[in-house]
């Protein structure tokens, strides 16, 4: 006879879901620069500007953003750095450049940018959630939270601070923090499936079915292409016994990610039992 595979097993997986999809959610400034704004018209323009007036800062500034979001990061760090020449106390133009490290993967030249950032303005938000996630992928969870608790204490109004922060506490169990800040992340913007994916784990965690259905559904309804949340909705319907609709739920998700093994591993599961309800 096929047993029910248990609570701690079933958890296990839907963590295991999160862990790859946490992986993802660092980007420039919480999201990948707009390529649109970095078009070549815009950068023409911002040539003249600076053709008109050589010793402005900001104006490199602002190109070296344009550069950024087209994906000419090369350009990009060069105007940053030209930005910093002409102002040496431009905290924003360390923090971009910092970001376009950070985008490259040269995580010591970014956080030598954000700690230069940091030093200036110790209140500036952008820099301290941006430090802070190098550190949360580092797996420096302790500096990581000092900076997300610093910019918090400023009264930021990036959802980032608040998501990250409880990507951490998740990590460490502590659900019902981690549920506090999804939730007040969701509150900055409700537009991220993955703090919907991520709070419905901490509620499967407290048993609580009703809360992590009802996020599992909104981050596939956002992202029908969510495969994690699919997997993780079929988790919580198998924890109820629905066993068909969890079968379903797995179905999508393999459907998107057809090698993605918890749901593989979930349709054979709900497979069999469901059969056996029938019989």
């Amino acid at each position: 006879m096929q047993c029910k595979p248990n609570y701690k097993q079933l958890f296990s997986i839907a963590c295991l879901c999160l862990g790859l999809a946490a992986c993802q959610t660092a980007g420039l400034g919480g999201n990948d620069f707009d390529r649109n704004a970095g078009s070549s018209d815009n950068i023409a323009s911002l040539n003249q500007i600076i053709a008109q007036k050589p010793n402005d800062a900001n104006a490199y500034n602002i190109r070296g953003t344009a550069f950024g979001r087209s994906g000419n990061y090369t350009e990009a760090i060069r105007d940053y750095s030209q930005a910093l020449a002409l102002n040496p106390n431009f905290h924003q133009a360390y923090a971009n450049r910092a970001l376009i490290h950070k985008k490259t993967g040269n995580l010591a030249a970014a956080i030598a940018d954000y700690n230069q950032a940091i030093a200036l303005n110790p209140s500036y938000d952008v820099a301290l959630i941006g430090r802070g996630d190098i550190y949360r992928r580092q797996n420096n969870t302790q500096q990581a939270i000092l900076d997300y608790n610093q910019a918090i204490a400023g009264k930021t109004r990036d959802p980032r601070a608040y998501y990250h922060r409880g990507l951490i506490y998740q990590q460490q169990r502590n659900h019902t923090q981690a549920i506090e800040d999804f939730t007040f992340a969701l509150s900055l913007d409700a537009s991220n499936p993955d703090a919907f994916n991520s709070r419905g784990i901490s509620y499967l965690a407290q048993n609580d079915m009703r809360g992590a259905l009802g996020d599992f559904s909104n981050a596939v309804k956002m992202d029908r292409r969510n495969y994690r949340a699919w997997t993780n909705q079929g988790i919580a319907l198998e924890r109820l016994g629905d066993y068909q609709k969890a079968y379903d739920s797995y179905a999508q998700a393999k459907y998107i990610k057809e090698t993605y093994s918890p749901a593989v591993n979930g349709m054979n599961r709900t497979r069999k039992l469901k059969n056996q309800k029938k019989t």
